[in-house]
């Protein structure tokens, strides 16, 4: 392998975390190599900065505020149904103990974000929001039967650091093990399947997830299966060490020319149609906005804790 990977809060091979808080933190390895963590990239962020540099400068660099969104909300609501679906006996599994689990949940979000509440102008507005989450979770019954599924893990945190340095890690939504050890890597998506032209796109996450599982497993993914509930379509792949050691080379790219913007203070903009729902179009040159000057962070600054969602560099 190119790189030795660790989980630097646990490592089984006995490498291991530190830092003394002056600078970077750093991992040890087996052989007793010491060396630091240079940043942190996980998959959102780094489709933020391919979609927009100046996005992922706001989120991570800045970290600037955003509203919560129906979609992305409705999205946290799904999965966190379908990650407990699981916790039911196998012959429990049915979609009407799904539609069960809908309110309950919702309310423990409300209860963990209470700004969640003021998404909706009234109260048919919020359950024909809730009305199309619990179509998803009816989908998704078509798409798959729970009942002949024991997942590994569920809601799985990765983290492998890379030899360059660069620590990448995620949440994995859920991984199964077959009997003969093949390890399939499963992704909910709320939204629609993408076009032939954005499937690349969309597998470059799974890619990273399987990179990182590679890394700590020494296993290369059997299958990476992405499931859009939105209209019920699987988008499938079965990934190989050519495929994975390519999703490195184009992550240490992706990682230097974050570095070279952080040096540079050059953030550009990238207009596209996701454009339509962003939340800094005031602050953005493309829309006649003027960016805020760029903060003065050191790296060792932004590497945060693992459950940060904008934890990157």
């Amino acid at each position: 392998m190119a790189a030795e990977a660790t989980n630097i809060e646990s490592a089984p091979n006995g490498e291991r975390a530190t830092g003394d808080g002056a600078g970077l933190p750093t991992v040890v390895t087996a052989d007793g190599t010491t060396r630091p963590i240079i940043g942190a990239l996980s998959p959102s962020r780094a489709g933020d900065f391919m979609t927009c540099p100046l996005l992922y400068r706001f989120r991570v660099i800045d970290q600037l505020p955003e509203r919560p969104a129906p979609a992305a909300v409705r999205g946290t609501l799904v999965h966190a149904v379908l990650e407990r679906l699981y916790d039911l006996p196998a012959a429990g599994r049915t979609p009407a103990a799904a539609r069960e689990l809908l309110l309950p949940e919702w309310r423990r979000l409300l209860d963990e974000e209470p700004a969640y509440a003021d998404l909706f102008a009234d109260d048919a507005e919020r359950e024909a929001w809730l009305e199309q989450a619990a179509g998803m979770l009816d989908r998704y019954f078509h798409m798959e039967d729970p009942r002949r599924l024991e997942p590994a893990q569920r809601e799985l945190y990765v983290e492998a650091v890379l030899d360059s340095g660069l620590l990448l890690r995620g949440y994995i939504d859920r991984l199964d093990v077959a009997p003969n050890g093949d390890i399939r890597v499963v992704d909910y998506k709320t939204g629609s399947a993408p076009g032939p032209e954005f499937e690349a796109k969309a597998l470059f996450q799974m890619k990273f997830y399987a990179l990182v599982l590679w890394r700590l497993r020494g296993t290369v993914p059997r299958l990476l299966q992405l499931m859009y509930l939105g209209n019920g379509e699987v988008l499938r792949y079965s990934p190989d060490e050519d495929d994975l050691r390519a999703t490195e080379r184009k992550i240490h790219a992706l990682w230097q020319a974050i570095e070279r913007a952080v040096r540079t203070k050059q953030w550009h903009a990238r207009r596209s149609r996701l454009c339509d729902w962003c939340d800094h179009q005031a602050l953005c040159p493309m829309f006649g906005g003027t960016p805020p000057p760029v903060p003065d962070r050191a790296p060792a600054e932004m590497l945060r804790s693992r459950r940060a969602a904008t934890d990157e560099i």
